[in-house]
């Protein structure tokens, strides 16, 4: 999510930047006026029913994602996979927002495992035509996306996933949001409210990304029992493949084995939720991807303590959302997100998916 303080940059790019809908403050009546006078001056062209490839360059990477519309299912079901815990908060601000603009305004990010499906072969023979647009966005990424507009593969793709489970990737307070609304406007089984706009990816896409993201205590006692390492680089090495955290306090580094499967949920079971105590994880702790940052706040007195992770094993993820069991909060960071503005979904009530 783009930070508060960054989004007048993004404003002041264009009249019709599509932060003036998803993140509009407190003025969700706004939005709601944008996007109808958008519409109605064709800045945004309706299209047929339809699917979307999506392609994103980075690093020297690619990906390949498929957008759709995808059927909201209770997480009891097994179907729509959790993988964090939510909190109210943004859950409230994004229900107010989809009861003003009535549009899912932004996909939701989804993992599916798609080796024994002809899904990855379609999306790359769709990925061969010439694209329907093609941008640059933030971090040096470069996106292209097609349309697929044929039922015929469409019927190909709901066929190819109909019995697959999904991994939420990104997205569970917005996905929690779209329940929430459907239930609220008394949505019918194919109303369109009973859909989320969603970007799935095949779970062994070799361009899926997935980054660590570290933890600073604010406060707390020191931690032992670690093997001593003379760097952070050491350190960092020292946790690839391995269930264990690295830590920095004192000055110092070391590495703690963990016992289990994950190492982010074994850090907090065994480590991190001891040392809170009473204390919630919210209050007490700050969350980086840039490990050098982790230790700078350290030094600075900002915490006390950080502790470093590998990128988890994004199979052990799935296995944990099939068994019921979530990760503490920033377990995952899905690297690039895919950028808003794309496709929108209006979520009227005359239609039917």
């Amino acid at each position: 999510m783009i930070p508060e303080q960054d989004l007048a940059p993004y404003r002041a790019l264009s009249p019709y930047n599509v932060v003036r809908l998803t993140r509009p403050g407190a003025d969700y009546a706004q939005a709601a006026r944008s996007f109808t006078a958008w519409l109605g001056d064709r800045i945004l062209h309706p299209d047929q029913p339809s699917m979307y490839v999506h392609e994103v360059a980075f690093d020297g990477h690619m990906r390949r994602d498929l957008i759709a519309s995808l059927r909201l299912e209770q997480y009891s079901d097994g179907v729509v996979l959790p993988h964090e815990r939510t909190h109210l908060g943004p859950k409230e601000d994004r229900l107010a927002l989809t009861r003003a603009v009535r549009a899912s305004l932004e996909p939701l990010w989804f993992l599916y495992e798609g080796k024994e499906t002809d899904v990855p072969a379609l999306l790359q023979t769709v990925s061969a035509r010439a694209a329907a647009v093609s941008f640059t966005g933030p971090e040096g990424t470069h996106h292209r996306l097609w349309v697929i507009s044929d039922p015929a593969i469409h019927e190909s793709v709901r066929a190819a996933l109909a019995g697959l489970p999904v991994l939420i990737a990104d997205g569970h307070h917005r996905y929690e949001t779209a329940l929430a609304y459907a239930d609220e406007v008394g949505a019918g089984t194919d109303d369109p409210s009973r859909f989320t706009l969603a970007l799935l990816t095949d779970l062994d896409d070799p361009g899926l990304a997935v980054l660590p993201t570290h933890r600073v205590m604010k406060s707390g006692i020191a931690v032992t029992g670690g093997d001593p390492k003379g760097s952070l680089d050491e350190t960092l090495a020292s946790l690839r493949g391995q269930v264990a955290a690295g830590i920095y306090r004192d000055h110092g580094y070391q590495v703690l084995p963990l016992e289990g499967d994950v190492a982010v949920l074994e850090l907090h079971q065994q480590v991190i939720d001891n040392l809170l105590g009473k204390r919630s994880a919210e209050d007490e702790l700050l969350y980086t991807r840039d490990a050098e940052e982790a230790v700078r706040w350290v030094d600075e007195g900002v915490g006390v303590a950080a502790f470093f992770l590998d990128a988890p094993d994004l199979r052990q993820v799935l296995r944990l959302a099939r068994e019921g069991k979530t990760l503490p909060q920033k377990a995952t960071y899905f690297h690039p997100k895919p950028p808003s503005g794309m496709v929108f979904d209006r979520l009227e009530r005359d239609r039917r998916l």
